[in-house]
């Protein structure tokens, strides 16, 4: 007989009123989570930042009525890397600067953190629910991208603002739909576009397909009119590790010369299509070409300059960082700014992690980025109920991960929220071998 591990002392608070489940909350708890997070991924673009602040508490409430309700089980690289992210932030913010500042993003990352740990646990009890939520983020999504293209037939004038008279690309008409920025809106969709095709393959029956092919075909369509260069890049590594993932599951059955030829065929032709795009789309090779302009192009230098003053922010607080949160950035930015290039962000998600918290914050961020990757990596041969959105998620994570490294949207709610429902799903994927912060242990 295999012995069980014992509880981590972490965790054991966990299931102190097991006894209790069989009462109304407890045989509804789980489809009430389940409408909350549908209804919380649902209206991302739409819903005013209280009426998230709601939602957000609201999960991070039935979580922890969960957890009192469940037994704890292991906890898992996944949510071992969560837990270290956590102690750096709270260490960053109690040698803060700014400490008040640093508590309002320590407050913000909790808060967060209370939605995974919910989404987490509805995914290991019931993986059905991966299609509801799914279901709910792209009917989000689809009128979120129709919005955004309808903008190119009514007036161009607000458009107009995000083309920067200073920059190669002068002219171009970049549509941000409700979210009121073209960077956000193209954040937002990059990490639903692997979700929907995977739902396009996962979902039995025409409707639900013909929805999901809707949502991902018309995403795809806002993210390129978004114009936001980060997001072309993240799309074209997203997809295309998916359909290489995708490939090489479906093929691992055929002789060796075609499993080792039909994948470098896959990616070869998508390298001819995206260069035959790029090279006669006049919008689309004016706007890679601003990639290589250096600082001649006024997006790049302004990055260049910001990543220069958070470099002079990390020389002075290598080891801890200012604390997390963008409150916390704001204050201590303007310290180190060059005139005139005010930021709101570090425009990069590693210089972000070193501003916020050292470089222990940016070995527990990476730590969780490749925990993640690998754990979704080692379900391209494996059979469950997540093993296909397992692989949507290492795709979703790739993209945000071309993304961050030029721009920091990843930390808007709109996408990090998303993200960390890739994150659950990879987490409960591997519910069976015990590697989870909320894992079951039935009595």
């Amino acid at each position: 007989m295999t012995a069980v591990a014992p509880t981590p002392l972490l965790l054991r608070w966990q299931g102190v009123l097991a006894h209790q489940r069989n009462g109304w909350l407890g045989q509804h708890l789980e489809l009430i989570a389940g409408l909350v997070l549908c209804g919380l991924m649902a209206w991302l673009p739409q819903i005013t930042r209280a009426g998230l602040s709601l939602l957000i508490f609201a999960c991070g409430l039935l979580w922890l009525i969960w957890a009192l309700r469940t037994r704890p089980g292991g906890l898992g690289p996944i949510n071992g890397w969560l837990l270290a992210v956590l102690a750096v932030a709270v260490v960053a913010t109690g040698f803060s600067p700014v400490p008040m500042a640093a508590f309002k993003g320590l407050m913000k990352l909790v808060s967060y953190l209370g939605v995974y740990a919910l989404m987490r646990q509805l995914l290991a009890t019931a993986p059905i629910w991966w299609d509801r939520i799914t279901g709910a983020l792209l009917a989000g999504s689809l009128l979120t991208s129709v919005i955004g293209i309808r903008q190119l037939y009514g007036d161009t004038g607000a458009l107009a603002r995000w083309s920067d008279a200073n920059s190669v690309a002068q002219g171009t008409v970049r549509i941000y739909s409700t979210l009121d920025n073209p960077n956000l809106l193209g954040g937002y969709l990059l990490p639903i576009l692997p979700l929907a095709a995977v739902a396009l393959l996962r979902w039995e029956g025409w409707p639900r397909r013909l929805f999901a092919l809707g949502s991902l075909t018309l995403g795809i369509v806002a993210l390129v009119l978004s114009y936001s260069r980060g997001a072309w890049m993240g799309m074209v590594a997203s997809l295309a590790l998916l359909a290489l993932l995708l490939v090489l599951r479906h093929t691992q059955s055929w002789p060796p010369l075609w499993r080792r030829l039909v994948p470098i065929v896959l990616l070869g032709g998508g390298a001819l299509a995206l260069v035959v795009l790029i090279t006669q789309v006049e919008p689309l090779r004016v706007r890679v070409m601003s990639l290589v302009a250096g600082r001649e192009d006024s997006s790049n230098n302004f990055r260049m300059n910001v990543w220069s003053s958070a470099l002079k922010m990390i020389e002075d607080r290598p080891w801890i960082g200012i604390g997390p949160g963008n409150t916390a950035f704001n204050l201590i930015y303007p310290l180190y700014q060059q005139p005139k290039f005010n930021a709101l962000s570090a425009y990069s998600i590693p210089l972000e992690w070193l501003v916020e918290a050292g470089i222990p914050g940016l070995v527990c961020g990476a730590g969780l980025f490749f925990s993640g990757m690998a754990t979704g990596l080692a379900q391209w041969r494996a059979q469950g109920p997540l093993v296909l959105p397992a692989l949507a998620a290492v795709a979703a994570f790739a993209g945000l991960a071309v993304q961050g490294l030029t721009d920091t949207i990843f930390f808007r709610p709109e996408v990090q929220l998303i993200a960390l429902f890739s994150l659950a799903t990879l987490a409960a994927s591997v519910h069976g071998a015990g590697a989870s912060l909320l894992e079951s242990r039935r009595p």
